[in-house]
């Protein structure tokens, strides 16, 4: 546990974040002087696309830029033109800095559009179909484009990546091995993850390019780093074969590091070293030697290499959210939803009871949280049927059950008030189509999270 944490620490000192500072833009009616909202903003660096995301209801959005590189905003409405440029520059300032600029919007009278089609909540849209190939994985990237990890016929024969821009394939590319899912990093580059290696995938003039990472070099420091604030990286230091971890902040100002929260279940840590009792003379003399060649207790080296292959093992899920300024920890260990502040101040705690009973609830040791609004739903499954529910940081009650259309639809996500998943019909030829379903909720975008909570790989 301690090798873990002391392994993530030398990375945060090579993060470019050292070297960034605050944009605020802000986008009126230059005849009024009223806000403009729903104004699209692409920030790029070098030519390279960093952030994407729309106005407020104020007008306003904020982006992180680097003082080291030139930053350049695009700006799109559909139904104003921006009057002022905001010039290409390297900005200056400290990163507790915030730049304000004020940008000047035209009303344009006539905008042409393509078709859209909205379907009714609870109505699956197909999203992408193909009689080609199969979707197994999906990320949101963020320009609004979708990156796909495909496969002709056979997943063990070959995976390929899509780019879809939710209307036309953009490109695509044969991977070198076998792809097994597509994961995000705590800055929101999007990578797949094969057997041996992990790549990072990047977009250039709407084509797709890889780049080779370590596996275990990923695994081990980029992988334990959940999210950042304006000073502060969330890391854990989460290992699946131990029924405890820790959460850490870890401050870019004055390189500290503090512990947050602590996460154990004490049902499972009693029956994980008392597994040190009933096995062979010989097996602990040999957690012995462990113990004195590592310091680490004999009683851990035997459960982690006999209890967590038993089927009493269960391996910890207590995820954490970030949204805004504010931090939310599920500890389903402790029955409590804990919030904290950016800082990692703990501010609140609210009792929950959701994940109790799963089998009679169908609670799938599931939370997803939707991308573009931070808003956090619990996953279930009865008879198939998979079941959302939305749930309140700030009471803990939850909304009515959301039924989805299809029975058992596969790898689940949420964005902008809408589902997507994967599914194909039972006993049919038909490949694997990414669906979407409209949910019954007008959530506002918020700042959240960029990063996919990985389920780490047991060695």
């Amino acid at each position: 546990m301690k090798s873990i944490l002391l392994l993530v620490i030398p990375v945060l000192f090579s993060i470019p974040a050292f070297s960034q500072t605050t944009i605020r833009i802000i986008a009126k009616d230059r005849s009024n002087g009223d806000a403009v909202s729903r104004v699209f903003i692409r920030q790029y660096q070098n030519d390279s696309l960093v952030k994407s995301q729309y106005t407020n209801l104020k007008g306003t959005a904020f982006f992180s830029v680097s003082t080291k590189e030139a930053t350049r905003f695009e700006l799109e409405h559909i139904a104003f033109n921006p009057l002022d440029q905001i010039p290409t520059k390297i900005y200056s300032g400290k990163p507790t800095d915030t730049l304000t600029i004020k940008v000047r919007m035209h009303y344009s009278k006539e905008h042409l559009i393509d078709e859209v089609v909205i379907k009714p909540i609870g109505v699956p849209d197909t999203v992408f179909e193909s009689t080609r190939v199969s979707v197994t994985d999906f990320e949101f990237l963020p320009d609004d484009n979708l990156l796909l990890l495909t496969y002709p016929k056979n997943l063990k024969k070959g995976t390929e990546l899509v780019l879809f821009d939710g209307f036309n394939l953009l490109g695509e590319i044969q991977l070198p091995e076998k792809g097994q899912e597509l994961i995000r990093d705590y800055r929101g580059n999007p990578h797949v993850v094969t057997e041996k290696n992990v790549f990072g995938i990047t977009e250039n003039n709407k084509r797709i390019q890889i780049a080779q990472i370590e596996k275990q070099y990923y695994m081990t420091y980029i992988a334990p780093i959940i999210d950042t604030s304006l000073t502060k990286y969330y890391f854990s230091n989460f290992n699946p074969n131990y029924p405890a971890f820790e959460y850490f902040t870890f401050d870019i100002v004055d390189s500290t590091y503090r512990k947050i929260a602590k996460v154990q279940d004490d049902l499972m840590m009693e029956l994980y070293r008392s597994e040190f009792k009933w096995v062979d003379i010989r097996t602990k003399l040999w957690a012995k030697e462990r113990e004195n060649e590592t310091g680490i207790d004999k009683e851990i080296w035997v459960g982690m290499y006999y209890f967590t292959n038993s089927i009493y093992y269960k391996e910890l899920y207590a995820p954490m959210f970030e949204r805004n300024d504010s931090v939310f920890l599920f500890d389903h260990y402790k029955n409590l939803m804990f919030t904290y502040s950016y800082k990692g101040d703990l501010l609140d705690s609210i009792p929950i009871y959701y994940h109790l009973q799963p089998k009679e609830n169908g609670w799938k040791k599931h939370l997803i949280q939707d991308y573009e609004t931070g808003e956090i739903f619990i996953h279930y499954e009865i008879a198939g049927k998979a079941q959302l529910r939305h749930i309140d940081t700030k009471t803990g009650k939850l909304s009515l059950p959301i039924q989805l259309h299809f029975k058992y639809p596969e790898n689940i996500q949420i964005k902008g008030n809408s589902v997507y998943y994967i599914y194909r019909p039972f006993e049919s030829t038909q490949k694997k189509y990414l669906y979407r379903e409209r949910l019954p909720f007008e959530f506002t975008s918020q700042k959240t999270n960029k990063g996919t909570l990985v389920e780490m790989v047991k060695p």
